[in-house]
């Protein structure tokens, strides 16, 4: 996988209609506001041979905020192959961008603005009954964007970043320019002042430069630059399982060995931004549950009077989103004795979902005819289930209508439609 984020410049540019020196004598007095700002790129796996993800990182090209072009007739879809698209989630139109990705339309590249409720660091940030009620709508968009891009081939860069002050202080000059009907381009552009520096600490750096137009208000030009190189397959990636142990107690004079309760879960989080998957559901929720229980049973455990007849085996595994590649590995390197002894083995995963769902964990897709049979199995258990406590039910009313009746021929005139009797009039 590629990293999560990379150092990116974004740098207003302007129009210009004037002459070169006085173009760069402008931008020479006004360029000295810069703000900085972090950005994670959407991740970037290979499963089973097939690419997912954002497959490029390097980014060169002019900022845009529609999927529509103003100076086209009715709306027209604009160009957008060089141009990088900045899109806050909140106003973001999953319809189309679900038609752009999945018809392949190319993009310059996309920058998806969160908001900063989102933001790791303000995790214990409050608000009131509007403001969840809002952040609900936006994390239902989220769900569905995720997994659009997670299992998507996207061929051009796709970045995430958070709202602030300066961010849409430079989307609302990217509207306004938009709104011009002369978006930036490669030719509109104009000059390019920049100093394009590469570091660790992932930054979109905001750098503002001038052109001015003879009479005119200066006309804003924004382009995003990413300063990294492009990613690198990790060809084996580091796989670390944590194991632990609470051996049971045996009775006297027993030589057998005890039964195991293997109880895992995976701690790997995974998401389209790897370093902001921080939710209780990813696995975190089942991490905690792992690590209560083991708590709660070693001090069980301590002692021999409250020490039950199970070992207890508490695994956490990693590679969990990556098929399970983690558990894999643990299995094949555990011993074959300690496997045999296994009664029950639970795992702890995506239990802190809100959604009443069942989860079948397997090792590779899910095409194995046993697994197929044991929903076609089930699925029929289930219905016969259902037609017996049904029938038992019909039969119990009936039996019940028997005993409070005083025989059958009463129950069934219980049932028998009235004689009409006619009423004879003086």
């Amino acid at each position: 996988m590629a990293k999560s984020q990379s150092p990116v410049l974004v740098e207003p540019v302007y129009s210009s209609v004037i002459a070169l020196l006085i173009i760069v004598m402008a931008c020479v007095e006004l360029c000295d506001a810069v703000t900085v700002v972090d950005v994670y790129r959407l991740v970037q796996y290979d499963l089973a041979g097939v690419p997912f993800g954002s497959r490029l990182a390097a980014l060169n090209h002019h900022a845009g905020s529609s999927l529509f072009s103003s100076s086209g007739a009715g709306g027209a879809v604009a160009d957008l192959s060089r141009t990088v698209l900045i899109l806050p989630v909140r106003e973001l139109n999953l319809t189309f961008i679900r038609e752009y990705i999945g018809q392949k339309k190319p993009f310059g590249g996309l920058l998806l603005l969160l908001p900063q409720v989102f933001n790791p660091k303000n995790v214990d940030s409050g608000g009131g009954s509007d403001h969840d009620s809002a952040t609900k709508v936006i994390k239902e968009v989220l769900v569905e964007l995720e997994k659009l891009l997670l299992h998507a081939n996207i061929p051009y860069p796709v970045y995430f970043g958070f709202e602030d002050d300066h961010v849409n202080a430079v989307l609302a000059d990217v509207k306004k320019n938009d709104a011009t009907g002369q978006p930036a381009t490669a030719t509109t552009g104009g000059f390019l002042w920049s100093s394009i520096t590469q570091d660790r600490s992932s930054k979109l750096k905001l750098e503002t430069v001038w052109s001015i137009l003879l009479g005119h208000v200066p006309l804003c030009r924004y382009k995003l630059v990413v300063a990294a190189p492009e990613p690198k397959k990790i060809a084996s990636p580091a796989i670390a399982n944590i194991q632990g142990w609470l051996p049971g107690l045996k009775a006297d004079g027993d030589s057998n060995q005890l039964p195991t309760i293997a109880v895992v879960a995976s701690y790997d989080t995974f998401g389209a931004a790897p370093a902001l998957s921080v939710g209780s559901d990813s696995n975190g929720s089942g991490v905690v549950a792992l690590l209560e229980i083991a708590r709660l049973f070693s001090v069980l455990y301590s002692s021999a009077k409250t020490r039950g007849r199970y070992n207890l085996l508490f695994v956490l595994t990693s590679g969990g989103p990556y098929n399970y590649n983690g558990t894999h590995k643990w299995l094949c390197s555990l011993d074959q004795r300690l496997r045999e002894t296994i009664d029950y083995a639970i795992c702890l995963n995506s239990i802190g979902s809100s959604n009443n769902d069942l989860w079948i964990h397997v090792s590779k897709p899910p095409d194995n005819v046993y697994i197929k049979q044991i929903f076609e199995v089930a699925s029929v258990t289930f219905d016969l289930l259902l037609l017996l406590v049904l029938g038992s039910y019909l039969i119990t009313l009936f039996c019940f209508l028997v005993i409070t009746t005083r025989g059958l021929d009463d129950l069934i005139s219980l049932f028998r439609r009235p004689t009409s009797r006619k009423v004879k009039t003086a």
